[in-house]
């Protein structure tokens, strides 16, 4: 039988098991006559903003999953691929896990490049081309 304690995301993050909240339902899918008869999906739930994480990777979650986090706050996470309770417990903690470190990676701070000369004299060029060729477009005055 595994082990469910605190979920241990790196050496500097831990989410501690008091934090997530886990209900198991009837899943649909493969299962033969147990289908009907045992829970073996599992809801695994888990409040960003109430938890233990440092403030800007709750900033960062809450960015990159807002669509899955509802309106309290909360983020709701269900696994039923496996047949085994035990097995969806996993799965569904292991992708909070990889949720958790994708938003624990501060983003590249983007660095301002100036466009060089040459690129700034190459796209007024083309601009001034640009013009010459539509303003040939225009309605012709005809003396004929």
């Amino acid at each position: 039988m595994a082990e469910f304690g605190d979920l241990r995301i790196s050496d500097a993050i831990t989410v501690p098991a008091w934090e997530l909240s886990e209900a198991f339902v009837r899943a649909s899918g493969p299962g033969g006559q147990n289908v009907n008869k045992v829970s073996s999906a599992v809801q695994l739930t888990w409040h960003v903003q109430a938890s233990s994480l440092p403030a800007p990777v709750k900033e960062r979650f809450a960015k990159l999953f807002a669509s899955r986090i509802t309106a309290d706050g909360r983020l709701m996470l269900e696994a039923s691929e496996h047949r085994s309770q035990v097995l969806n417990r996993t799965a569904a903690r292991e992708r909070l896990a990889e949720m958790i470190l994708k938003a624990s990676v501060p983003p590249k701070r983007r660095v301002k490049t100036k466009p060089t000369a040459g690129s700034v004299r190459r796209r007024i060029a083309a601009k001034k081309r640009r013009s010459e060729v539509k303003s040939l477009r225009g309605s012709v005055d005809g003396d004929e």
